[in-house]
C-alpha cells in the first residue's frame, strides 16, 4: 500500500500535514488526501465550499466530493468541515444522502463534524452569485457568503439556535436581503416565514454535528494524532496571492490552513503542493502558457479536463515553472505531488515555461498587475518526449528515461523535490519518488 511506503519506509511521524493545490485548482487533491488518509486520524477542510470538486477513484468506483473531506473513504478517519468554510446545508444534505445510499454509512452521526464558526450559505447568496460573468464563478453562493462574513452580517452555525428564536434578526435580514435583490433587479424575494423555516430545518438537520472543532483538533494534537488539512481550489486562486481579480473568495494558501481549522500555525509539520505535469485553468483570467490549438485540445481530451463542479472545459497549456515556484514560495511547500504525467505520453516534444517576456525584458516572476499579467509572454525550454508509457506505473524504474529527466527538470526549476508521482486516477497507481521531509 502506498501510504505504508510513505509513512513507514521514510520513518517519519506525521503530525499535521497540509495538502494544497499549487496551480489553479483541479490538480488531484482528492486522490492524494484519500491515499494519505489511510494513515491519518483526522481530515479537515479549511476553506471554500461546494465550489470544490475533489475526485477519488477506488477500483470501479469514482467518487466526486464537493463539501465532504476526501478522507471520507477511510472509515477510521474523523472528518471536519472547518471554521474557514462556507457551507450550503442543502448541498451537504444531498451529498450525505448520496453517500448513505452508496455505502449505508451516515458519517454525520459519528465521525463528521461541522465547525460552529463556519458560515452558512442561504438562498439569498445563491440568488446573487454569478451575476458578474467576467470572473467566471461557480454560482454556488460562495462569494456573497464570504462578503457577508467580512461585512459582519453573516450567519454562523454557532448562532443558529439564538437566531431562530429572534424574529427581529430575521426581519432585519429579510429587509437587507430584499433590498439587495431589488437593486440587482432580481425578482425573487425572501419572506420572513421562508427564512425562518430554512433556519429551523438547518438546525434540526445538522445541529447534532455542530461542534467546537478547533478544540477537538487541539485535543487530537495533544494526543499526538495525525491530521490532514485539505485545501480547496489552488494557490493561484488565492484572494491575495493569486491572479486577482480572477480568483476565489478565500485564502487558499498555507497561511489559512491552521487558521481555517482553529489551531496554531506552529502545529503544521509538512506542506505538500499538488501540481499537474502540465497546466489547466477553468474560467477567465490570465494564462500565459495556454495552448489554443490542437495540442491544447489533445490535452483536454486525453486528460479528461472538464470541471468536477461545473462541467466546464478546462483551458490547457504547458507546465509553468514560474507560477508553481510562486505558489511554493508563498505557501512554504516542502514537496510536490506530481499528477497526470501519463497525459504527456507520446509527445515528441514537450515545453516548460521557465521565464516570461514583458515589454521586451525577461522576468522570472509573475507580476501582480492584472494588466501586465495579460501581456506577458512565456519563454519555453524544450524537452524530448518519450515513446513508452507512464500510465499505471508504481515504481520509479518503470518510467521512461526521458520522463525521469522531465520530472527532474521540474524539481530543478522550482527548487522543490517531487515527493509523490501519480500515474493514473487509481489510488494505488502512485510512486513515492523520495521523501521531502527527511533531515
Amino acid at each position: 500500500m502506498l501510504n505504508e511506503w510513505f509513512f513507514l519506509e521514510s520513518n517519519v511521524h506525521m503530525s499535521t500535514t497540509v495538502i494544497l493545490g499549487a496551480q489553479w485548482g483541479d490538480e488531484g487533491k482528492g486522490k492524494l488526501v484519500d491515499v494519505l488518509a489511510g494513515n491519518s486520524d483526522w481530515v479537515a477542510r479549511f476553506q471554500g465550499g461546494n465550489n470544490a470538486g475533489h475526485t477519488v477513484v477506488i477500483g470501479d468506483r469514482t467518487i466526486k466530493l464537493h463539501l465532504l473531506p476526501s478522507g471520507i473513504t477511510r472509515k477510521s478517519c474523523q472528518l471536519i468541515l472547518g471554521d474557514g468554510m462556507v457551507i450550503d446545508p442543502w448541498v451537504l444534505d444531498q451529498e450525505l444522502e448520496k453517500w448513505k445510499n452508496e455505502t449505508g454509512e451516515e458519517p454525520d452521526k459519528d465521525r463528521l463534524y461541522i465547525s460552529d464558526r463556519a458560515h452558512i450559505i442561504l438562498k439569498f447568496h445563491r440568488l446573487v452569485d454569478g451575476l458578474d460573468k467576467k470572473i467566471g464563478t461557480t454560482g454556488r453562493g460562495i462569494g456573497p457568503t464570504y462578503s457577508d462574513k467580512i461585512n459582519r452580517v453573516g450567519l454562523r452555525f454557532a448562532d443558529l439556535k439564538y437566531i431562530i428564536n429572534n424574529p427581529e434578526w430575521i426581519s432585519e435580514m429579510c429587509v437587507l436581503y430584499n433590498r439587495t435583490l431589488t437593486s440587482l433587479e432580481i425578482k425573487e424575494i425572501i419572506t420572513e416565514e421562508e427564512l425562518k423555516n430554512d433556519l429551523h430545518w438547518i438546525h434540526n438537520r445538522f445541529g447534532h454535528a455542530v461542534k467546537n472543532t478547533g478544540l477537538m483538533l487541539d485535543n487530537a494534537l495533544k494526543m499526538k494524532e495525525n491530521i490532514l488539512l485539505e485545501g480547496a481550489q489552488g494557490c493561484l486562486l488565492d484572494i491575495d496571492q493569486g491572479t486577482y481579480p480572477f480568483v476565489t473568495s478565500s485564502v487558499t494558501s498555507r497561511a489559512n490552513a491552521s487558521h481555517g481549522v482553529g489551531i496554531h500555525p506552529g502545529h503544521i509539520d509538512e506542506v505538500i503542493g499538488i501540481v499537474k505535469a502540465y497546466t489547466t485553468r477553468v474560467g477567465h483570467g490570465p494564462f500565459p502558457c495556454e495552448l489554443i490549438d490542437d495540442v491544447g485540445d489533445y490535452l483536454t481530451e486525453k486528460g479528461h479536463e472538464f470541471g468536477t463542479v461545473t462541467g466546464r472545459k478546462r483551458r490547457c497549456g504547458w507546465f509553468d515553472a514560474v507560477l508553481v515556484k510562486h505558489a511554493i514560495e508563498v505557501s512554504g511547500i516542502d514537496g510536490m505531488a506530481l499528477t497526470k504525467l501519463d497525459v504527456l505520453d507520446g509527445f515528441k516534444k514537450i515545453n516548460i515555461c521557465i521565464a516570461y517576456e514583458l515589454d521586451g525584458k525577461r522576468i522570472d516572476y509573475f507580476p501582480s498587475s492584472a494588466e501586465q499579467q495579460s501581456r506577458i509572454k512565456p519563454i519555453f525550454e524544450e524537452f524530448d518526449g518519450w515513446d513508452g508509457t507512464t500510465f499505471g506505473a508504481r515504481q520509479w524504474n518503470d518510467l521512461p528515461a526521458e520522463a525521469v529527466k522531465y520530472v527532474k527538470r521540474i524539481e530543478e526549476l522550482t527548487s522543490t523535490p517531487v515527493a509523490l508521482l501519480s500515474t493514473s486516477p487509481e489510488r494505488e497507481d502512485t510512486i513515492l519518488v523520495k521523501d521531502p521531509f527527511e533531515d
